[in-house]
This record gives C-alpha cells, structure tokens and sequence, in this order.
C-alpha cells in the first residue's frame, strides 16, 4: 500500500512538473512572436490607434514634435545652421512624422525630402504641404536606398529602433557630410545603446538612450558639436540635438 501510494505521489508531481515546461515554453513563443512584428506594422499603428495622443489629427507624431518648448530650440538651432551655407543644402528628413516640426525648414534649404515609413501620413502630408523644393517619399530607411543629399535629419527616430535596425541606417549615412541626430535620452549618466523591440517605446523605459559613437555602433565622425539641449518640466530627460560632420 505505501509503495503504490508513493507510486501515486510521484505521477501526480511529474505530471505538475512537465505541465509548468509547457506553460513556460508556450509563454516564450508568446514573446517570440511580439519581437518579429515588422517596424512598418509597429508604426501604422501608432498612427491608426493614435498612440502618441492628438484626438484632433489624424496624423500626430507626438508632443516632441508639437511641444513649443521642444520644438522651438530645434528649428532655432537648425534654421541657424541651414543659413549659415553661402549655397543651400539639400536636406533629407529621415522619419519626417506629420511635418510639423520640418515645415519651418524647408524654406532655408536647396530641397527638402521628407520620407517616413507610413504610407498614408505621407499621402497626408502631400496634400497638406506643398512647395517647390520640397518631396514627400515613403520609404523603410532600414532596408530602403536613402535619397541623394548634403544634410540627413534624424529628429527622434533612432531612439524607437532596434541596435540591428540603427546599424543598418548608420551604415548609409556615411554619403551625407552633415548628419544631425536629435534624441531623448535620460539626465546625468546611463548606459547607452541598451537593445528595444522597434516601435512606440523608446530606450528611457531601461534608463538608456543612444550614443552613436559608442558601442555597438562606433559611427565614425571627424566632428561633433551639440546645437541645442532642452530640459523640460514634467518629462524626464533631455531632448538633445548633435550635428556630426563625416568628412
């Protein structure tokens, strides 16, 4: 009687065991399955379920492109920088959002184009802005050719990418002599370059944010120089926009 009790026993905590294997592994696939979901996807429904807020807009690519304190320093420190060229540069806006922020520039520079991942927010925009140097393309900048230009902007859109996504664009823009990154990373000291899923979130959650000139993407520059740095009440970190110089 007590053998075939302890041959019970033992059945019922193999049986315990193996379904808790099951259960992790099943749990594991989930996560799985959430890391592949394409960026192009990530960021349609950012925009169609409005993830970054703006009810009033179809469109709306958040209060960092919106906020006039955020917003403000940025295109002071660009139209600063675009002026001070005897000849105007071609500009290419990479992950434009709803050109809120890039329409104020488009005037000082030779062409504008503005490209985001989103096809329907550029249809949006091309009926909303309109002139003669400025084009609107649809373009993933990770797996995409990148149009011809002097000047690339990245105006917080790194910051919602993958480390492999980042080094596959890094890896293109070594034909601009001008690349001007703008992040928000945290204040004081982090660990940078901390790997995320592509999408709505950015690397704050871990307390990280991008360092490009460090690993794993050691982007070589000849020069760099910090245009604006904004610390705003009530969000933590700092908005900070870097201008390199690649040769």
């Amino acid at each position: 009687m007590i053998c075939l009790l302890t041959r019970v026993e033992y059945r019922l905590f193999r049986r315990s065991i193996e379904l808790l294997i099951f259960m992790k592994n099943k749990a594991i696939g989930s996560e799985k399955v959430k890391k592949t979901w394409p960026t192009k996807k990530a960021m349609e429904q950012v925009y169609s379920k409005r993830l970054w807020g703006g009810n009033k807009h179809d469109f709306y690519s958040g209060e960092g492109s919106h906020h006039p304190d955020i917003v403000n320093p940025y295109i002071n420190a660009l139209s600063s920088f675009l002026t001070s060229f005897e000849s105007p540069l071609v500009v290419c806006d990479l992950g434009c959002g709803d050109f809120n922020v890039g329409k104020e520039l488009v005037k000082h520079t030779e062409s504008y184009i503005a490209v985001d991942i989103v096809q329907a927010l550029i249809e949006d925009n091309k009926e909303k802005f309109r002139e003669d140097n400025l084009e609107f393309r649809c373009l993933d900048i990770a797996t995409d050719s990148l149009p011809f230009g002097d000047c690339v902007l990245l105006r917080q859109v790194l910051q919602h990418l993958s480390n492999t996504e980042i080094e596959r664009i890094l890896s293109k823009l070594t034909d601009y002599k001008y690349v001007i990154l703008t992040e928000h990373i945290p204040e004081g000291e982090f660990i940078p370059n901390k790997e995320i899923i592509s999408g709505q979130g950015t690397r704050l959650k871990k307390h990280s944010g991008l360092n490009l000139l460090e690993p794993p993407f050691n982007f070589k520059v000849i020069n760099e120089k910090e245009l604006s740095s904004v610390n705003l009440n009530g969000v933590k970190g700092l908005f900070v926009t870097t201008q390199y110089q690649m040769f």
